[in-house]
């Protein structure tokens, strides 16, 4: 790929967290096809065995992401948009390994907003607005922005949203359930890297079958789904952070969780 999709999508390994930052400050981060492609490709490259504990996503201090490039899209007709396969793109997001929290300050539009719901945390400053706008260009959302968006917040806000196009501020992201925490404006990335820093303390193991778990299980009847949840607890009392963190406990010291 050539150097300048790369530079799309900044990377800063610090190690147990990586951070990323989409790179299109121009046209307020807009997901046209390469930065789609770049980011999957980033994603697709997270693996688990390693290192890596959480990945923190945000854009600038402007716009997280402020949807799909409408002038990318205007021309291209309905077998064009089907061979694009962006389903793929996205599942690479989604399929992550390990924990994602978008890190959003200014605007999460349309693509941006389904961007931050791959996400398992969300973090937004008080400016934040988010909305899935794509009626009012004649679409609708195809990444999730209707159905992520009915099992996070329900079918009467979701019906509202995507019906009008209208956007909300975080706080009313926050209290319809959309939203993880909100933060002043300027302590959006801290408050998102302290979160990926106190989950890349904790075993990893858990916490990867915690986020399996509640994926999973959210679309499963709730029987199925609490089985599965008994059995991810049952397959984590084989693991030496298990035994450590236990011991941990009752010797009254801080464990030194290994990922085993």
């Amino acid at each position: 790929m050539e150097s300048t999709d790369k530079d799309l999508v900044t990377i800063e390994d610090q190690g147990a967290v990586v951070l990323l930052r989409l790179n299109r400050p121009e046209v307020l981060n807009a997901l046209n096809m390469p930065l789609r492609r770049r980011l999957a490709e980033i994603f697709e490259g997270f693996t688990d065995g390693g290192t890596l504990r959480a990945v923190v996503l945000t854009g600038d201090e402007k716009s997280f992401a402020a949807g799909a490039d409408i002038a990318d899209m205007a021309a291209i007709g309905t077998v064009d948009m089907y061979l694009r396969h962006n389903e793929r793109l996205w599942e690479a997001v989604a399929r992550c390994p390990v924990p994602v929290i978008a890190a959003v300050n200014g605007f999460a539009l349309g693509g941006g907003m389904e961007l931050a719901m791959h996400a398992d945390i969300i973090i937004a400053g008080k400016s934040a607005r988010f909305g899935q706008p794509e009626v009012k260009v004649g679409i609708m959302p195809g990444a999730g922005g209707t159905q992520r968006l009915l099992r996070a917040v329900g079918k009467f806000k979701a019906m509202r949203l995507c019906l009008t196009g209208e956007m909300i501020g975080a706080d009313e992201a926050c209290a319809m359930g959309l939203v993880s925490q909100v933060v002043e404006d300027d302590q959006v990335l801290a408050e998102a890297m302290a979160f990926a820093g106190r989950i890349s303390r904790m075993p990893a193991i858990a916490v990867n079958q915690i986020k399996e778990v509640i994926l999973h299980g959210q679309d499963a009847p709730l029987g199925a789904a609490m089985a599965l949840e008994r059995k991810a607890l049952q397959i984590l009392f084989s693991t030496e952070d298990k035994n450590e963190g236990m011991a941990a406990f009752l010797e009254k010291r801080r464990p030194d969780y290994t990922g085993r």
